[in-house]
């Protein structure tokens, strides 16, 4: 068995064990289907995971390292007097919890008693005394970044807005408008000289957080059921699971016994 994948985990984290959580990026596997998202918190099998992106955790670690600097000045970072904004990094001493991946800001959601939670790349504040979620994302496009206009970034506002919402549940004053720091590897040098570097842009989104509270009961709803979800019509791995087991059906037989699991 591959050392990266495990195909069944401890219990304790599936639905209705001791440590699971409903995090960000669950609340958006049930947006993409809520059948590979059943077969994963409920019946405890995820999706096998793709390659991590290293490049964009070095970046992100360094935007971080960067802003961190301007945190501990109390000063606004130039990005954000080149683009008007008029705020600072929040200081908060539970900030490096809020960033850390499996804790960030946490609520416990009254009506269903998920634990809901996300870790976010930074908070500014402005000078209205609000909080402004920012996230950062790094590419390598041509064209300059100056907007979310596809339809697969909704996924990125819908991550930002679930932000907005936990900092909400937790009693604090959270602006609409929150900040994508975009930064793109540009491909136009001379050479490449062992550096990469970077255009950095700054997209504003102005967030509407109304959906979190009815997606989280239809997720109550579909864990607590004992049926299995309709796939999603888009999903390219519930296509894959329905055509090879359809495929493997036929191996199925008594001739194929101690050949080892079929996965159907």
């Amino acid at each position: 068995m591959s050392q990266y994948y495990k195909p069944d985990r401890n219990p304790g984290w599936n639905y209705g064990g001791d440590r699971w959580r409903l995090s960000r990026s669950k609340i958006g596997l049930f947006q993409e289907c809520p059948r590979c998202f059943y077969i994963d918190n409920k019946l405890g099998t995820a999706r096998p995971p793709g390659f991590p992106f290293n490049l964009n955790s070095a970046v992100d670690a360094l935007l971080k390292k960067e802003f961190d600097v301007h945190r501990d000045q109390k000063t606004a970072h130039p990005l954000m007097e080149s683009y008007g904004i008029k705020a600072v990094p929040f200081q908060h001493p539970k900030m490096d919890i809020w960033r850390e991946n499996f804790k960030g800001i946490d609520y416990k959601h009254p009506a269903t008693g998920f634990t809901v939670s996300g870790a976010v790349d930074d908070v500014w504040i402005n000078d209205q005394e609000e909080l402004m979620i920012v996230d950062y994302k790094s590419t390598s496009k041509d064209e300059k970044i100056e907007a979310l206009d596809q339809d697969w970034h909704d996924g990125y506002k819908h991550q930002m807005e679930i932000y907005q919402w936990l900092f909400r549940q937790n009693g604090f004053k959270v602006s609409d408008t929150g900040y994508f720091v975009y930064a793109n590897a540009s491909k136009d040098r001379a050479a490449f000289d062992a550096k990469l570097e970077f255009d950095v842009t700054v997209i504003a989104h102005e967030g509407d957080d109304g959906w979190v509270e009815p997606i989280l009961l239809d997720i109550k709803s579909c864990l607590d059921s004992e049926d299995l979800p309709k796939p999603a019509s888009a999903c390219d791995f519930c296509t894959y699971r329905e055509y090879v087991g359809k495929k493997l059906q036929k191996f199925a037989g008594p001739k194929n016994k101690g050949q080892g699991t079929l996965g159907i």
